[in-house]
């Protein structure tokens, strides 16, 4: 394709340069994961919560301000996975947390 092609993209909806389609197929699909104030998350970040949540199954309720470390990011662009005492495979949504 030559530079001044340009490519309907589906996904947004807009047109592109072509250029820009071949950068677009060749990165991986990446979900940006934002927190409640709106700050990037990547896996990894310690994130803290801003509102106590109530774990269906577990009988345990998270506290408001309770720090969680090492989150991993799913490829969903709203839910975390983490690790927290006593809570085995716990995932949150990202509009109750905040990076630290």
């Amino acid at each position: 394709m030559a530079d001044d092609d340009y490519v309907y993209d589906e996904a947004t909806g807009e047109w592109i340069s072509a250029a820009d389609a071949m950068q677009a197929d060749s990165e991986p699909n990446s979900v940006e994961v934002r927190d409640s104030v709106g700050n990037v998350l990547a896996d990894g970040d310690q994130v803290t919560l801003i509102k106590d949540l109530t774990v269906k199954g577990a009988g345990q309720t998270l506290k408001r301000g309770t720090l969680i470390k090492s989150i991993r990011l799913t490829g969903d662009a709203q839910e975390i996975d983490c690790k927290f005492d006593g809570i085995k495979g716990l995932v949150l949504r990202a509009e109750f947390v905040r990076k630290r």
